[in-house]
């Protein structure tokens, strides 16, 4: 077995990748992975392990068709996490997030029907749905995104769902609610608040601190991942929830309370543009029909994720300066 791992140097892929090769994923102790990954900003060679026997890195676009042509041969499957997600960059600028979302997505499925790669996971967001006021989104809702990015994530959703009715292609497609845990770029809202508050900083909160979402931690995400991989269906969509919702309030509060500060450090900041106000997944489909369920609970994966960047330093502080001390909050958290 063989899999190509798109995007694996990123936060949600390089954990996938380090599990897989730790051998958390029955049936697939000896899987061979190729890690492809162009290395933007977010993406670090550091996050994977080096030298391991039974991985091959190779540094490159998902937009290069050549490349991907010469690359799939051999492969077994394809498990797609990369993605431009940071829902305010892409309100700055949204090009880039139609050109890797869009027109990369579609290159490697593409790519996947000349080679005869037979099967492919396409990984998304619940942000496609837009925002609800009451009640949770089934796989079948209307897609409604409002950010640049969200748009670009519904757009590789329905591109991948094409090339399944069109082509016959053993597309799945997982959508997911807020990712955490160790190695996140400190964009999002849980590592920059974090290594904020380690460095003394103010935190940023957006508009009025109110807006829900779900938390679901990156262990668990990767495991229905696999999951949906091994025994997901050709053409269905699965919903990957994380079952914890929190205003970004109540977050930044249990935050402050792990860090050891107070209130005093909260700076309010002007609402994003069309910023969502409420994400809520029903994820039933994939506990009934394949049995996931998530393992970590919400509070011990926060205090762990917290421990992680207190007691590496090394790693945040490398990469913080890429995001600039100007740079505002993604309140949303994105995908990776």
């Amino acid at each position: 077995m063989r899999l190509l791992v798109t995007g694996g140097a990123g936060f949600i892929g390089s954990h996938y990748v380090r599990t897989l090769l730790a051998g958390g994923y029955p049936g697939y102790e000896q899987a061979q992975v190729t890690v492809l990954d162009v290395l933007s900003y977010a993406g670090r060679r550091e996050n994977l392990p080096a030298g391991h026997p039974r991985m091959d890195f190779v540094q490159g676009d998902i937009c290069d068709l050549p490349l991907l042509l010469d690359l799939l041969p051999g492969h077994d499957a394809v498990v797609h996490f990369a993605a431009e997600s940071h829902v305010d960059r892409s309100v700055r600028s949204a090009a880039e997030f139609v050109r890797t979302n869009v027109s990369g997505t579609q290159t490697l499925l593409e790519a996947c029907l000349r080679r005869g790669t037979p099967r492919f996971v396409h990984v998304s967001t619940d942000e496609v749905y837009g925002s609800t006021d009451e009640g949770s989104w089934t796989e079948d809702a209307q897609l409604m995104p409002n950010s640049p990015y969200a748009a670009s994530k519904a757009s590789s959703d329905l591109i991948a769902r094409a090339y399944w009715r069109t082509h016959g292609l053993d597309v799945s497609v997982t959508r997911c609610s807020n990712n955490f845990g160790p190695y996140q770029f400190p964009e999002k809202l849980i590592p920059l608040f974090v290594t904020n508050l380690l460095e003394g900083r103010p935190v940023p909160l957006y508009g009025d601190g109110h807006n829900v979402r779900e938390w679901l931690h990156v262990d668990d995400h990767c495991r229905a991942v696999q999951t949906v991989l091994t025994g997901g269906g050709a053409g269905e969509v699965y919903n990957i929830g994380g079952g914890t919702g929190h205003t970004n309030l109540e977050l930044t509060e249990r935050l402050l309370a792990l860090c050891g500060a107070d209130r005093s450090v909260i700076r309010y900041v002007p609402d994003r543009k069309g910023h969502d106000r409420r994400y809520s997944l029903d994820d039933s489909k994939i506990r009934e029909q394949l049995g996931y369920r998530p393992r970590v609970p919400f509070d011990q994966g926060l205090a762990g994720t917290v421990a992680w960047y207190r007691n590496n330093p090394g790693w945040w502080k490398t990469v913080d300066s890429h995001r600039g001390a100007a740079d505002p909050i993604d309140a949303t958290g994105g995908l990776t």
